[in-house]
């Protein structure tokens, strides 16, 4: 099987020569069977090469021992290649590339492996300088693994920037820093998503404060931005718009299939992102044309029509475009592995098309889609608590910033006609 991927005989016998050889090959087989392409082939075997050869000369001497040292292979591969000064989201992003093909192995060839990379891959920020703080987030403050995510995410972004500003230590960390960051933040950042990070900034600097790990208090100097309720409009597209992002969409490959039919779902029912990640097979009612969306916001369900241009989008994509594999869900990846698409992927996909079709929009992704249904079904003067209700809205407050958007209506009361809307 490596004669496969490698052409040269030196090559391949230079892996079957490393003393995990026999492992590598099987691997290889492996990957081969599950549709890897070649060029992760090519990638993933020098790894375990690499690694093999580290873990012999750190004293291991059978495959069941390689799990202890993944992570320090990780960290001289970093070292090795010079990653020490990158931010931490480019690390973790080297470090998942290099530790992924191990630990797949690993399963491979180790019966009841444990996979213990994720907690490695997710690291606390600050975890050295202020190793007690998600603790006390967790036993102290009561609060939820999905709002620890939130802080985590915010922490490494803050730990990213002061890496990247020089700032070495907690006890260096200034005010100015702090406003510093807030404000290179706000220009990637909405306002919702600056007031979480201050909100998090207060909370993480209160509690280094408390616990003596600063001689200042910080957190009453950190001034969140003001954001006023439906202040700001939402961010939906033209109709005229959605056709070019339709087309942008190359409905001839497998990708172009998929990524079609997702578009239409998320304009069409306006659906979230993780709602469409969601479906699977069994959600398309062929018999009676309907689709059943589970898992919405507070577990609630919907059922819709199988709108005709969104069935036939979905057969072909089935029938000519999805992998041949026994997964349930209906969107997967294209390449190997043929996992189901994360609602990240999702709007990431809405993301790039809106941007293909060179659309100017705020923020663009799947909940551009989101409400640019919105809007056309307040263009068809459709009551605001229909709209609510076909959107899977909890309460009226969430479909009110719509009525901003609707712009005959307005047109209507500026030309003095229409006081009745009033």
């Amino acid at each position: 099987m490596l004669e496969r991927y490698f052409i040269r005989p030196t090559t391949v016998d230079r892996i079957r020569a490393c003393w995990i050889g026999d492992a590598i090959e099987r691997y290889v087989t492996w990957l081969a069977e599950q549709g890897y392409a070649p060029r992760n082939v090519a990638f993933r075997v020098p790894v375990l090469v690499r690694f093999g050869e580290f873990a012999k000369t750190s004293g291991a001497i059978n495959c069941n021992e390689l799990s202890g040292y993944i992570e320090p292979f990780v960290e001289h591969w970093l070292k090795e290649r010079r990653h020490g000064n990158d931010c931490e989201s480019a690390r973790r992003i080297v470090a998942r590339g290099v530790r992924n093909p191990i630990q797949q192995m690993l399963h491979l060839i180790i019966p009841d492996y444990q996979n213990k990379g994720r907690s490695h891959d997710l690291v606390d920020p600050f975890i050295g300088s202020a190793p007690g703080f998600f603790e006390f987030l967790r036993r102290d403050r009561g609060l939820r693994e999905p709002t620890i995510v939130q802080y985590q995410h915010y922490l490494r972004r803050t730990e990213c920037y002061f890496r990247k500003s020089g700032i070495e230590s907690l006890g260096d960390v200034s005010l100015a820093a702090i406003t510093a960051l807030i404000t290179e933040s706000g220009k990637s950042l909405d306002k919702r998503s600056v007031q979480s990070l201050c909100s998090i900034l207060k909370v993480f600097f209160r509690y280094l404060h408390r616990a003596g790990l600063m001689a200042h208090d910080l957190s009453k100097q950190i001034e969140s931005p003001r954001r006023y309720r439906l202040a700001d409009l939402p961010r939906s597209i033209s109709w005229d718009e959605v056709r070019r992002m339709l087309q942008a969409a190359d409905r001839r490959t497998p990708v172009g299939k998929r990524d079609y039919t997702i578009l239409l779902l998320l304009v069409t029912y306006g659906l979230r992102a993780r709602e469409v990640a969601a479906l699977t097979l069994d959600d398309i009612d062929w018999k009676r044309d309907r689709l059943h969306v589970r898992g919405r916001k507070a577990d609630h369900s919907a059922i819709y029509p199988l709108a005709p241009i969104v069935g036939e989008a979905v057969l072909d994509y089935l029938q000519h475009g999805r992998p041949k594999i026994p997964e349930r869900a209906l969107f997967c990846r294209a390449f190997a592995p043929h996992t189901a698409l994360s609602r990240v992927a999702v709007s990431l996909r809405a993301k790039h098309y809106i941007r293909k079709a060179g659309i100017e929009v705020a923020r663009p992704g799947s909940h551009t889609l989101r409400h640019t249904c919105v809007q056309r079904l307040l263009e068809a003067r459709l009551s605001l608590k229909t709209i609510g209700d076909f959107m899977g809205h909890r309460s009226p407050d969430a479909t009110a910033i719509y009525a901003k958007v609707n712009i005959e209506a307005l047109r209507e009361v500026a030309l003095g006609e229409g006081e009745e809307i009033l």
